[in-house]
This record gives structure tokens, C-alpha cells and sequence, in this order.
């Protein structure tokens, strides 16, 4: 008669070091995701005490050459209007906005186009500004 027990261990695999990696990957992808910004475009803008935000549709850049951008493609200003009209036709939004980033530098010309041109299709302009009080 055999009285003595099996007492062997079942395999396990240790897993408490991998909640870690899990967590520092998590936060190093959070970070990333926040700097990200698809808009390269260098450009100073005006200062406003109001803060305003709206869903960005269209994204018309004007820099201080005078040079016309909607998002990151250069575009000239005869073609402004069929630009935009390109890019609100891809995003099938319910109510398209189109939003101004332009320089200090950038004349209130050049301004008002890109305002006609999205009057002229009917739709929202809002102008970029950075907010001074932060």
C-alpha cells in the first residue's frame, strides 16, 4: 500500500511582470497620441481672450508668404473654392466647418477670400486664435 502523496506542482507561468509592460505601453501610445498633430503647418496666430472650439472639417491654412494651405497641400487662390469643396465632398459631415489658421503676418485679404469661398458654399467659418490665457 502506498501511502505517501503525489506532490508535484502543477506548471505555472509567472505573469506579474507583464502588467507592467502592459501599463508602460499604454502610457507611452497616450502620450504619443497627444503630441501628434496633424496640422505642420508653422504659423503664429492672433491671441483671444474667448475660448471656442469647433469640430474641424476643413483646415485652411494662410502662411505669412501669402501662400494658401488646406490641410497640409498647397493650393493656389483661384482654387481655393474647389479645394474645399473637394474635401467637405470626402467627409460626408452633417454640418462642415471650415477653420482659418492664419498668420500674424497674413493679410485680412487673403483673409476674407478663404471667408468668401466658404460663404460661397455655404458654409461655417471659424477663425484659429491662440488662447493668452494659459
Amino acid at each position: 500500500m502506498n501511502i505517501r502523496k503525489h506532490l508535484r506542482e502543477e506548471p505555472q507561468g509567472h505573469g506579474s511582470a507583464l502588467n507592467d509592460i502592459l501599463f508602460i505601453l499604454l502610457l507611452f501610445f497616450l502620450i504619443i497620441s497627444t503630441l501628434a498633430n496633424p496640422n505642420v503647418i508653422k504659423l503664429s496666430i492672433p491671441k483671444a481672450k474667448s475660448d471656442t472650439k469647433a469640430k474641424q472639417t476643413v483646415v485652411v491654412s494662410v502662411n505669412d508668404k501669402q501662400q494658401f494651405f488646406v490641410g497640409t497641400n498647397s493650393i493656389p487662390a483661384d482654387s481655393l473654392r474647389s479645394a474645399i469643396r473637394e474635401v467637405i465632398a470626402k467627409s460626408q459631415d452633417a454640418e462642415p466647418t471650415v477653420v482659418i489658421n492664419a498668420d500674424k503676418q497674413a493679410t485680412a485679404d487673403n483673409i476674407v477670400l478663404v471667408m468668401k469661398a466658404a460663404h460661397d458654399l455655404k458654409l461655417r467659418t471659424v477663425l484659429a486664435v491662440d488662447n493668452n490665457s494659459r
